[in-house]
């Protein structure tokens, strides 16, 4: 979380603006579970054109395998987290039970100094979450039960309650729940990632559903603005297929990221296959603006068959001679908003359900070029960073950070 002013020696920028006029990232820090049964690992990779190790991981920290893998910065009992102090949030207990709160942890000695909310309740469900101190307003997202997450992926799971559909809303100063919204269902299944305007005063929010493949706005309701209130701003249509495991796809939205100046917000639909870039200025009506595909379930190489148009017209991916399996994952963004990267893999039992190959072979990084001007993406083919092809691998690329703070982390108090 940046401090607000860089005169008095703190870490980051002063400001969102004061950020996107920031020198451009040179490695970045990526958690990376084994695919088989070695040991996790924490990965820096350069990511500087003009450097003589470029596209190469330059440094490791192996990471024992504890019973499951290194995912979002933490291991998977816990998930997203955000510094000074570091909150982390919890998916359920050590034997699996669902039960979210959050972990309070020093942020210099990362000792445990308690519990969110204060009260010691928790939420049902928890995943990521994202604060705005000016506004004195935290949101907080829902997975599932880890027992069953860690088990694949089962429909059926979903109608006996054990994925959620809920965003809670939780005072920041007190540490105190004040709301929770139940999203409308199918719609709003498997809330996971929230992400809040950069400017520190903006009172919206985004939330991606991966399973309902839709994405809500948490903004004040006009009516009783004490409260928050979610508006349905953009759903993705599933496709008809044959070949699959059920008759109907969901494109299973996994991750979003807005860009440092609020312009774009960027969405990666793991299962279809394509990153969407929404254009975001007018946070009330976004608008799709741009559109690649990296991997997915649904190229002209796959064996699943789209019922409701020819899926013969995306080709498969090859970088550098290098077919890309899996799908676009997690996302990381350049802070003048000109770079986005992505990873692959999303979590090791998902991996192996839905996409063996990337297991079997290993997950990747790739670079989508933004124009500036237009904000059109494309691949870059000159970039990729084989994870199947490191020592020791292969390894399933998942979170990526740059070491000065980024747009998935960055905070403004």
């Amino acid at each position: 979380m940046p401090c607000p002013s860089k005169c008095h020696g703190g870490p980051g920028y002063a400001s969102p603006q004061d950020a996107i006029k920031g020198p451009r990232e040179e490695v970045l820090f990526v958690t990376a579970p084994h695919a088989d049964n070695g040991p996790d690992a924490i990965f820096t990779v350069d990511i500087n054109p003009e450097s003589d190790t470029f596209c190469q991981v330059i440094s490791r920290v192996d990471v024992p395998n504890i019973g499951d893998e290194v995912h979002h910065t933490g291991w998977n009992a816990c998930s997203s987290c955000h510094d000074k102090p570091t909150e982390k949030s919890t998916l359920g207990e050590a034997d699996g039970t669902p039960s979210g709160n959050f972990l309070l942890l020093d942020g210099k000695t990362f000792e445990p100094k308690g519990t969110w909310p204060a009260d010691g309740k928790v939420v049902k469900f928890n995943y990521d979450f994202w604060y705005q101190p000016r506004r004195n307003l935290m949101i907080s997202t829902e997975w599932g039960s880890p027992s069953h997450i860690k088990k694949g992926f089962n429909p059926a799971h979903v109608s006996e309650g054990l994925y959620g559909n809920s965003v809670h809303i939780f005072e920041w100063n007190y540490k105190k729940h004040l709301q929770t919204i139940d999203l409308p269902m199918p719609l709003g299944a498997l809330p996971l990632e929230v992400r809040f305007l950069h400017e520190p005063t903006n009172e919206n929010a985004f939330v991606g559903c991966a399973l309902g493949s839709a994405i809500f706005r948490i903004h004040p309701d006009k009516k009783n603005p004490s409260i928050q209130t979610a508006t349905l701003s953009a759903t993705i249509p599933s496709k008809r297929v044959s070949g699959w495991s059920l008759q109907e796809m969901p494109a299973l939205i996994t991750d979003i990221l807005i860009s440092m100046d609020d312009r774009f917000l960027y969405v990666s639909c793991w299962l279809h296959g394509d990153i969407r870039q929404y254009d975001i200025t007018d946070p009330s009506n976004i608008k799709l603006n741009s559109q690649v595909y990296i991997g997915g379930s649904i190229h002209s190489e796959s064996n699943i068959q789209v019922l409701d148009q020819d899926h013969s017209e995306i080709p498969a991916l090859y970088v550098k001679g290098r077919k890309i399996e899996g799908g676009p994952q997690m996302l990381q963004l350049s802070l003048d908003g000109k770079r986005l990267y992505v990873t692959t893999s999303l979590y090791k039992q998902w991996d192996q359900q839905f996409y063996p190959e990337n297991v079997k072979s290993g997950a990747t990084m790739l670079q989508v070029d933004i124009d500036p001007e237009t904000g059109k993406m494309e691949i870059n083919q000159n970039f990729l960073i084989d994870f199947g092809k490191v020592s020791g691998g292969p390894y399933l690329a998942h979170e990526m950070r740059y070491p000065g703070g980024d747009c998935t982390s960055d905070i403004w108090i």
